[in-house]
């Protein structure tokens, strides 16, 4: 109370977002970005890399690509913006180039992508940083506005993220968090890593209230060799295959607890790349006498390079795959695309379970506004667990969908049978997230809005008034219980039509 008179509403709320502890003090450590944007000095971070760099080491070059997000596909634009005041977005709006086009690092920083043991598989995932949240611990502050100072395999990561914007969060707010990795491809000297990094940017600062940006993810590949040494190639980037690939988050008042806005848009291009292999600075002969060195303006030595032939490798789609499923066990079962999931499901005569979303189900988010996103929820857990897993892989062929991707679909005339098929599954839908079971020809046969499950999962068994689902005694989870019976109820219902 004494806080909230000294400083009022806005001061306190500045105040707190600094305050990491929750003490009511603010450390030298937790006044330093007040200190940095003060001075315009940032001091070196002793949190750098605990082993001492060689700077006439190898050097990469990496250049950012970004095209800014398109405004006209978040939900609020429809209305033109109305009630949304231009402060509240002028982060995102102003936010139109990255912040260092062209950064140049030392190879040796990039050790952190390597495996933390020589005899992995191809294709087993380890965190380069784990996630430290999950359903039962909650989510991190939205009130923060400047990210804390990296420590470890963050430093790297936080380096590269900041290309893009000046206040990358490498930890996000909710779960999954962290980054991870699998081997790729192996040679003798050489791995290629592929990645995923979930992580989100804080777009403004004071006075402004917190705005997240939150891609779905991160993800690419390096190549490097196994001494870190040396990178042959790099690239990081926000997929742009789907219609909608950004949550967004934005308070309207100084405190926890104020309301918020959320929506989710497209962003078409979010890339680092680098510009070719690492080059050294400095050539030394067998006796440590400099042969040739990087000439004074800059430009680097130039090198022809081995090829590479790698004596294992996967896939990158498999790759890519056994990360999603180190960040998503639900993902344990294939979610197919809508239409390639009615084709399987004719030809191996099974049902569809279908989940339609606002936004999507294995982006790092999920669908809905904090504090409990429905499809954040689902999939952390009901549909990974055991028992669901095993009767989706045994009797259903699973697709997720964005409500915008089946609008685009119903609209497409080219194809009746498909446009039928989303114009099905709209019908049946509530925000934010509808769990659909239907027959190959699309004819829905039950569902659920996750809301609704949620509420009476939540509610003590003779609480419920509905006979919908009953509780089964044979699991203690009663939302994994429920879940079972309306993949049952499904099944029973769709007894007459799939009799051969």
């Amino acid at each position: 109370e004494l806080a909230l008179k000294s400083l009022g509403n806005e001061g306190l709320f500045l105040f707190s977002s600094l305050d990491t502890n929750k003490d009511l003090y603010l450390s030298p450590e937790e006044f330093k970005p007040i200190a940095e944007k003060l001075t315009g000095v940032a001091p070196g971070s002793e949190s750098e890399e605990e082993e001492t760099l060689d700077p006439n080491g190898e050097t990469l070059s990496i250049v950012a690509k970004f095209q800014p997000l398109v405004m006209e596909t978040m939900t609020k634009s429809k209305d033109g913006f109305l009630g949304i005041s231009h402060v509240a977005l002028s982060g995102l709006r102003n936010w139109t180039a990255p912040a260092a086009p062209m950064s140049v690092l030392l190879a040796r920083q990039f050790k952190a992508f390597l495996p933390p043991k020589n005899n992995l598989e191809l294709g087993d995932p380890w965190w380069i940083i784990p996630s430290e949240l999950n359903i039962f611990t909650g989510y991190l502050s939205n009130n923060r506005f400047y990210p804390p100072p990296p420590k470890g395999k963050e430093v790297i990561i936080h380096k590269l993220l900041s290309m893009f914007h000046p206040r990358p969060f490498v930890r996000t707010r909710f779960a999954p968090q962290g980054a991870v990795a699998c081997i790729q491809a192996s040679s003798s000297f050489y791995y290629s890593i592929a990645f995923r990094i979930h992580a989100e940017f804080q777009l403004n600062e004071p006075p402004n209230f917190p705005f997240w940006f939150s891609p779905g993810q991160f993800t690419g590949y390096i190549v490097l060799s196994k001494d870190s040494s040396h990178v042959r190639d790099f690239r990081l980037f926000v997929p742009n295959n789907r219609s909608l690939n950004v949550d967004m988050e934005w308070l309207y008042g100084a405190s926890e607890s104020s309301s918020m806005e959320v929506d989710i848009g497209y962003l078409p291009q979010m890339e680092l790349e680098s510009t070719g292999p690492s080059v050294p600075s400095v050539i030394h002969d067998e006796n440590g006498n400099v042969l040739h060195s990087r000439d004074p303006s800059g430009e680097p030595i130039h090198f022809v390079f081995e090829e590479i032939s790698w004596q294992q490798e996967i896939p990158w789609q498999e790759a890519a795959h056994r990360l999603e499923v180190a960040m998503y066990p639900f993902k344990k079962i294939s979610y197919l695309p809508f239409t390639e999931a009615f084709e399987r499901a004719q030809a191996e005569k099974k049902l569809v379970h279908s989940i339609l979303l606002w936004g999507a189900l294995d982006d790092h988010k999920g669908s809905c506004p904090p504090p409990a996103g429905s499809g954040r929820t689902l999939r952390e857990t009901v549909l990974e667990s055991s028992p669901v897993l095993a009767l989706l892989n045994q009797s259903f062929i699973s697709s997720w969908s964005l409500v915008k991707e089946l609008e685009e679909l119903q609209s497409n005339r080219e194809n009746e049978f498909y446009s039928k098929l989303a114009k099905l599954h709209l019908e049946k839908y509530n925000f934010p997230v509808e769990m659909i079971i239907c027959l190959p020809n699309g004819t829905v046969i039950h569902h659920i809005n996750a809301n609704y499950f949620l509420d009476i999962t939540s509610m003590k068994p003779e609480d419920v008034e509905s006979s919908i689902f009953s509780f089964s005694t044979n699991f203690e989870d009663p939302s994994t219980a429920t879940y079972l019976q309306f993949l049952k109820e499904g099944l029973q219902r769709a007894q007459p039509y799939l009799q051969p």
